[in-house]
């Protein structure tokens, strides 16, 4: 009795480790079609970047009168009007104002600034085009810029799934009317609503005016000669 119940239990331990070996090498292949999947996806990629630069380059050798600049964050860039005068940048704790006009590689418009309309943006505290927002953040004040921004930095695989097609690179034009610091922001929002709340029905608002010398420099605070 006690030999048969020692060949049962031997049994059913046999079967279970068999069942383990199993299932252990049923799962190969699955593993083996990941990496396969992977290594295939970051062929594509890397193919879809080249193909990318290369109508980049295109759009570049089209204007050898235009000197465009290679960031290190992947796009490339010219200047349209440049400030040379001020040094400073918008960073992260400042609000930045400024006008967009999207188009394709080929010049035609896709978005023009009108529909755009002027942008009031947190400089890295709001979900933007990753290639604009690192992009506002070399402008200087007054200057505009032509971008020319590559897919996956742009909409990427999907695009804005309107007009913006999956996998396009773009040619953005941006104006950089102005950036100031959250702080002097809120503070003027707050102004602003102040007024509103004081205005007299019927009444005109108040309109300050003042001279601005545009040849100031706002790092140095002094005034070109």
């Amino acid at each position: 009795m006690n030999n048969s119940k020692i060949f049962l239990l031997a049994f059913l331990v046999t079967l279970l480790v068999s069942g383990c070996k199993q299932n252990q090498e049923a799962r190969r292949p699955v593993s083996q079609a990941s990496g396969t999947f992977m290594k295939k996806s970051a062929e594509r990629n890397k193919k879809l970047v080249s193909t990318e630069e290369d109508q980049i380059d295109s759009v570049i050798k089209r204007n050898p009168k235009v000197k465009f600049i290679a960031s290190t964050n992947g796009y490339w860039y010219t200047y349209v009007i440049q400030n040379t005068l001020d040094t400073l940048t918008p960073k992260k704790g400042d609000v930045a104002f400024f006008n967009y006009e999207i188009k394709d590689l080929k010049g035609k418009i896709i978005y023009s600034e009108l529909e755009l309309r002027p942008q009031t943006y947190a400089i890295d505290k709001q979900n933007i085009m990753t290639g604009l927002r690192e992009g506002i953040k070399l402008m200087r004040k007054k200057e505009k810029v032509i971008f020319l921004f590559p897919s996956h930095i742009a909409y990427g695989y999907h695009g804005d799934e309107k007009k913006i097609g999956p996998n396009q690179p773009l040619l953005c034009t941006v104006t950089l009317h102005n950036f100031i610091s959250e702080a002097a922001f809120k503070k003027e929002i707050l102004l602003r609503k102040t007024d509103a709340l004081n205005q007299v029905p019927g009444e005109e608002p108040t309109i300050q005016t003042k001279i601005i010398n545009t040849n100031k420099d706002t790092l140095t605070n002094k005034h070109s000669q």
